[in-house]
């Protein structure tokens, strides 16, 4: 999988409506065959910055990145964001979440 997260520095006077500002985009995203998760979390270091955290099947981020929800978001988008938002990408074995060994519960 193609796995993705990036943070988003919103303006402060936006930073309280980022999710429904994003819903039609992240709605969008999430219904994609490709699409294996579209995840917002907001920062309890910094009420501004919101962490995305995305995951496509490795040949699907493509179709993603072309498709008309993703070129309208970027058109939209930008008018909330105080800088450019930061991304790592990693491609990943498999198609699921690991189970933490270091903090096995039951």
């Amino acid at each position: 999988m193609i796995f993705i997260c990036v943070k988003w520095k919103v303006k402060p006077e936006h930073a309280d409506d980022w999710v429904e500002l994003t819903r039609e985009f992240t709605e969008a995203t999430r219904a994609e065959e490709g699409n294996l998760f579209f995840e917002w979390s907001r920062s309890v270091d910094d009420p501004h910055e919101y962490v995305l955290i995305e995951a496509f099947r490795d040949d699907a981020a493509e179709a993603h990145v072309t498709s008309a929800h993703f070129r309208k978001a970027q058109a939209e988008l930008p008018q909330y964001v105080a800088e450019t938002p930061r991304i790592r990408n990693v491609l990943l074995e498999g198609d699921h979440w690991d189970e933490l060994g270091e903090f096995q519960v039951g």
